[in-house]
């Protein structure tokens, strides 16, 4: 059983990551470019849409204290009592559009208006329109106010006055509204854009990880998958290949959007005003410290997380395959409270991440606020003493009230590009397992193998020196049928691994047809061997998918051809949809003979030169054996057939028998000459006869 507490360490990897993921990016780099271009004019856009605003409030709502000038028909903007009036001109030349000028005053509840002001009157009454007034008299129909060198009168507006006086500040107010709105437009267009390319892009990066992984995991050898839970192994392909499907298709690019922001966002209030941007950034370095430790705590946390969860999927990889075992023990409990344990220890790692998270969402919020609250403290106080525009204020609370969620967004997106890391270690430490089974550059390409088989000399051992084949040597002529027998470990299955190149020896030779098999590429091996094995596998699919293992060149005439020679047919004509059957994962539907029947199919469609089988009656009843034995003689016909069986009545038909112990070939000949010399093959016979009486 696996150990659920820890994920076992493939490797240590220590390769090039940011270059390699950099890599898969590059086919798609028009594309992270454009991206980025998209990313830069809604970081634009966003920073100029508060300035929008706060053009509406000064120029056109705060504006009414904006001088006025008397000028000529063409130039004007409005026309009241007479006179054609405009705010359009050149304050430091005003004499260019005429020398009279008018000027508007808000007492809090009224407007007014006076007229006939030359220059330097127009400048002493924006500066009272400006500040409050100083109100030396009021009437119903007027008001006078006090100026530094003498006294003003103003007319009250009545409603329509003020809409013909307002209607060039009304007509900006609409000119920026509708701004705003292509603004808006502009904005969701391509934010709508960006993350359509980003997603899409994503998503065909992570098309090619995963394909390109799992086509990397078919190429290592048996040895790998033997020292591997088949749980780790999924949890690379699937959960990790997902975490950088985040970081290519939200992080990269966001995180350089977030970076312009915050830069983008300091710079402009800088420029508006230095000290309400210091007060507005008063707060920063607390920012930068809980940043800090946020990213460092959420990232120790994060690969904990993914260690416990590969660990927990390989748990369940093993035993949801071995419940038939857990059942038959009564072992449900035991094993529930273990896996009970597990999840309760993922479970408290999820809670401290989402105590970390909980921790600083609301403190960054907080932050936020109380800078928001600095700001408007501060803000009114200047808006107040006439220092600073509401415009502006407006502009800086907009500002302070965004500048905290890029830097919220920034620690986050740090935080997942940090575990997109640690899971691209992972991968990349998998994709980094090289095939010990290598494969020479200029190969030995036989014309037609003939079945010729030759074991010289050969020392194997699966692990270091510990030998379970040891000077082994025989020859299997093309077209023999040979067996082997012998004990539970003698070395007969690592016979048929080492003849498909499924392991290296270590020392000796294997020959095919005379030439080493080092020499030959491992599909010419394995294309000219078909396999039958005690352990059948059946694929989620159907009968005939299962037959073809999705090999296109077997054709359906084929396919029933293989199923009527090995007596297969019988059960499948039988089924409701016959080769379209369903078939569940691992054949749970179909008896062990039937499963067994199916293999021996699967196997005669690729017409094997050579056919191997590893105990392939062992799981047959005996009047399914009956039929295979019948099926077995069409099978071996002008084929090298190697065989390997407990039940010795299945294989006294061979031409040789070879007896293995414990690594060494101890007899071979027939069956009958075997029991002539009264050795291991004879003791082995007795024992079976007297076992079945």
């Amino acid at each position: 059983m696996a150990a659920i507490e820890k994920e076992q360490v493939i490797t240590s990897y220590s390769g090039k990551l940011y270059s390699r993921l950099f890599g898969y990016m590059k086919p798609y780099l028009n594309k992270f470019v454009t991206a980025l271009i998209l990313v830069l004019i809604v970081s634009g856009i966003s920073l100029y849409q508060p300035m929008v605003i706060a053009r509406v409030i000064d120029t056109y709502i705060g504006g009414y204290n904006a001088p006025y000038a008397v000028t000529v028909d063409s130039l004007a903007q409005t026309q009241y009592e007479g006179q054609y009036l405009t705010k359009k001109f050149d304050t430091e030349r005003p004499y260019e559009v005429g020398d009279k000028f008018a000027q508007m005053f808000y007492d809090g509840e009224n407007y007014y208006f006076i007229t006939d002001l030359t220059w330097e009157q127009s400048l002493e009454t924006q500066k009272l329109a400006s500040d409050t007034l100083p109100v030396v008299a009021k009437t119903e129909s007027s008001i006078t106010v006090q100026g530094e060198t003498q006294q003003y009168t103003a007319k009250l507006l009545n409603k329509e006055d003020l809409v013909t006086l307002r209607s060039m500040d009304f007509r900006g107010i609409l000119t920026l509204g509708i701004t705003y709105v292509v603004i808006m437009i502009v904005l969701a267009t391509c934010n709508i854009a960006q993350v359509w390319i980003l997603q899409s892009t994503g998503q065909n990066i992570i098309f090619n990880i995963r394909n390109e992984l799992f086509r990397h995991v078919h190429t290592l050898p048996l040895r790998f998958f033997d020292t591997h839970p088949v749980g780790q192994i999924v949890t690379r392909i699937t959960n990790d290949v997902e975490a950088l499907n985040h970081m290519y298709a939200n992080v990269v690019v966001n995180l350089i959007r977030n970076t312009i922001m915050i830069i983008g966002y300091a710079v402009v209030m800088f420029m508006l005003n230095v000290k309400m941007a210091l007060i507005g950034l008063v707060l920063l370095p607390f920012v930068v410290v809980i940043t800090y430790y946020f990213t460092k705590l959420s990232r120790s946390i994060y690969r904990k997380i993914r260690t416990k969860v590969s660990a927990l999927n390989t748990f369940l990889s093993e035993h949801i395959s071995g419940m038939k075992l857990i059942q038959i023990f009564a072992r449900e409990q035991a094993k529930y409270d273990q896996f009970a344990a597990a999840t309760d220890d993922l479970y408290r790692s999820r809670r401290k991440e989402l105590l970390v998270y909980a921790f600083f969402r609301p403190l960054m919020n907080f932050t936020g606020n109380l800078a928001l609250s600095i700001v408007l403290y501060r803000g009114a106080n200047y808006v107040m003493g006439g220092t600073l525009t509401v415009g502006t204020l407006y502009v800086f609370t907009s500002y302070i009230r965004s500048f905290f969620e890029p830097i919220q967004e920034l620690t986050e997106q740090f935080s997942t590009l940090q575990n997109a890391f640690a899971s691209a270690e992972k991968i990349f430490t998998l994709l980094d397992e090289k095939n010990t089974i290598q494969e020479k550059s200029h190969p030995v390409v036989l014309d037609k193998v003939k079945g010729k088989i030759e074991f010289k000399n050969v020392w194997f051992a699966y692990e270091n020196e510990e030998y379970v084949l040891r000077d082994v040597s025989f020859v299997i002529n093309p077209g023999e049928k040979v067996a082997f027998v012998g004990a539970t470990g003698a070395g007969k299955s690592s016979i048929l691994n080492l003849i498909g190149r499924y392991y290296d020896i270590q020392k000796g030779e294997i020959l095919i047809d005379d030439v080493n098999i080092r020499d030959l590429t491992l599909n010419q091996i394995r294309s000219a061997i078909g396999q039958v094995q005690q352990d059948v596998f059946i694929f989620t699919g159907n009968i005939r998918d299962n037959i073809r293992l999705l090999n296109t060149d077997i054709s359906q005439e084929k396919i029933e051809e293989s199923s009527k020679a090995v007596n297969a047919l019988h059960f499948i004509e039988r089924l409701p949809q016959k080769y379209d059957e369903p078939v569940t994962e691992r054949g749970s539907t179909l008896s062990a003979g039937q499963r067994q029947l199916l293999s021996f199919a699967r196997t005669l469609a690729i017409d094997p030169v050579i056919l191997v089988m590893d105990e392939a009656t062992a799981n047959i009843d005996t009047e399914t054996e009956q039929l295979i034995q019948d099926a077995l003689k069409t099978m071996m016909e002008g084929r090298t057939t190697i065989m390997v069986a407990h039940r010795l009545s299945t294989i006294q038909h061979a031409d040789n028998i070879i007896v293995l112990h414990k690594g060494k070939i101890r007899e071979s000949g027939t069956h009958q000459e075997l029991l002539q010399k009264d050795g291991i093959y004879k003791k082995l016979y007795e024992l079976q006869l007297y076992s079945d009486r």
